[in-house]
């Protein structure tokens, strides 16, 4: 990983290859994997964004080969705009998750909405797009965003991640479109899957892909527990128990983890465990 290259096609295996995009940042880790399906024919998976040198990188990674498909997870613009050029050069469809448009109330710049995402074809829960060799089947997780859609790929019993489970990090589940109970509901699902690695859309693959999603079921429990703990020493507020939740984060991913501690506490709110008063929260009565 520390040696890739943007722009530069790597074969992960037989009907799977991917290529960085260069937007590297601390949300995005090293940039965006576009992940390329097929031998002769293909599905490009993320293209990333509209940057006119990465949609030439991945021209050229595709050159004599027909796109069938660009395949959309969700609408983040560090994964959806690059499918309008790519389709206008290919002639190839956009698939994948409904459009969703939202003023984003989180900190990341990369993360807003992509509003002018226009799917050919929108994919529901269980539904395919296929070519020569290969299908992906639509899987859906909402949590990260209400629209996000992994992908299987049933060939080699791989899941194409997008932004829902990877590696490096755990996801950002901003509210008011991020929902921290469907993105539990959504690893429970995965759990219940029988995949043998997953390709995430940034970072490496996760060839231990059900004890990762585990440790990161337990690992926002225990963020859950956290937030009951702090709460029954008396009120406080999301800037204050952030700080006292994540101790040494880089203060600029300060505010990305107050967005995920509002999401804890609207699913603690809704299961009845705590209430909201002006801007602190306490333990239900």
């Amino acid at each position: 990983m520390a040696d890739q290259q943007p722009g530069v096609p790597e074969q992960l295996e037989p009907l799977v290859a991917r290529l960085l995009a260069p937007n590297p940042s601390h949300f995005t880790f090293t940039g965006t994997q576009v992940h390329l399906v097929g031998t002769t024919d293909l599905a490009v998976i993320d293209p990333g964004p509209d940057d006119p040198e990465h949609v030439a990188a991945i021209l050229r990674a595709i050159v004599g080969r027909r796109v069938s498909a660009i395949v959309i997870t969700h609408t983040h613009r560090d994964h959806s705009p690059g499918s309008r050029p790519l389709a206008a050069a290919t002639g190839a469809p956009i698939v994948g998750c409904a459009p969703l448009a939202l003023e984003d109330l989180g900190p990341r710049a990369d993360a807003s909405f992509d509003g002018d995402y226009a799917p050919d074809l929108v994919l529901a829960d269980g539904e395919s797009v296929a070519g020569q060799g290969w299908t992906l089947t639509a899987v859906a997780t909402p949590g990260h965003t209400s629209n996000h859609l992994c992908f299987a790929l049933p060939e080699t019993k791989a899941l194409f991640s997008g932004d829902h489970v990877m590696g490096w990090s755990t996801s950002i589940v901003s509210p008011p479109d991020g929902d921290m109970a469907a993105y539990m509901a959504s690893l429970d699902k995965l759990l219940s899957r029988d995949d043998r690695i997953y390709y995430p859309a940034h970072g490496d693959p996760v060839d231990r892909p059900q004890r990762l999603v585990r440790g990161m079921l337990g690992h926002r429990k225990q963020r859950e527990g956290q937030i009951l703990r702090l709460l029954r020493e008396g009120p406080d507020d999301i800037p204050a128990m952030t700080v006292k939740m994540y101790v040494g984060l880089d203060q600029r991913l300060l505010p990305a983890a107050e967005r995920s501690v509002l999401a804890h506490l609207i699913d603690l709110r809704d299961r009845g465990l705590v209430t909201e008063a002006g801007s602190t929260w306490e333990m239900a009565a």
